[in-house]
């Protein structure tokens, strides 16, 4: 049966649907030919890895039966329980290469050793390639949207961030919806195992204050407890010119700079709070 371009939609599908199916090996080696090398045997253990791969490769197929709404939120609840192999396999970048599939596989694929992140509770950022893939992942959408899978040290917890094309940002941590009434910047980051700080807006009135292309000058900063699930949005007082706030954890207590320079300098905090909620 010959193939016409210019037939109805309507006529190409049932044309398309009367056709013999393939066989099993062509059509599983198209589906899965970017797997078969290296993930294979790490699918085998992961259905949420193969539920993400197949969510992720075949997106426009999922968009088509779900629509954008519906397949945003389920791939969030599935990004809420992987492990960062997972988005190796599934073809997300990483921190090595944020717009390319993992680029070590043959390395990212194996198990890692205990203690491999240096520390013992894996405070050290991982960066590919080596065992067991890197903590960040990314991927852009066909609608043009880009998701970025944050893992915390010790891989308990999970950031999603979603940014539209109107650099609308959105987060869910461990699958819930974190920051929903405040505008938030486009990069958050773990401060350990259990906290995670991401910049939101700062307060108008604020005697600096200014807008402009990139959003405000003057910036808060939200630290969300994934421990709790519970959140504290921090604004500079009228002396305090946080432009980019940075956080940092000391012990029992976070530091808090007007930016990251501020704190590399080893300058004074302007504030310092126990840590929340700390048992």
């Amino acid at each position: 049966m010959k193939w016409r371009r210019d037939l109805p939609r309507e006529e190409q599908i049932v044309r398309a649907l009367m056709k013999p199916p393939e066989p099993v090996h062509l059509r599983g080696a198209r589906r899965w030919r970017d797997a078969m090398d290296h993930w294979q045997d790490w699918l085998r253990e992961s259905a949420t890895g193969v539920e993400l791969y197949t969510r992720a490769t075949a997106e426009d197929e999922y968009r088509y039966l779900l629509g954008d709404d519906a397949y945003r939120r389920q791939l969030i609840q599935i990004l809420a329980r992987v492990a960062p192999r997972d988005c190796a396999a599934a073809r997300f970048g990483c921190t090595r290469r944020m717009d390319r599939a993992c680029r070590g596989p043959e390395i990212c694929s194996q198990d890692r050793p205990a203690g491999a992140d240096g520390t013992p509770d894996g405070r050290v950022r991982r960066e590919g390639p080596l065992p067991g893939a890197c903590d960040t992942f990314y991927r852009e959408t066909y609608a043009g949207e880009r998701v970025r899978v944050e893992f915390s040290a010790g891989d308990r917890h999970r950031a999603v961030t979603w940014t539209d094309d109107q650099v609308r940002v959105r987060l869910w941590i461990d699958g819930v919806r974190v920051g929903e009434r405040i505008r938030l910047g486009e990069w958050g980051r773990w401060l350990d195992d259990r906290f995670y700080v991401i910049e939101v807006d700062g307060p108008d009135d604020h005697p600096e204050q200014d807008y402009g292309f990139g959003g405000s000058v003057i910036n808060s900063v939200l630290i969300h407890d994934a421990d709790r699930s519970s959140d504290r949005v921090l604004e500079p007082g009228p002396g305090e010119r946080w432009t980019t706030p940075w956080v940092v954890r000391a012990g029992d207590e976070l530091l808090i700079f007007p930016d990251r320079q501020a704190a590399e300098a080893g300058a004074s905090p302007d504030r310092t709070l126990p840590a929340i909620g700390d048992d």
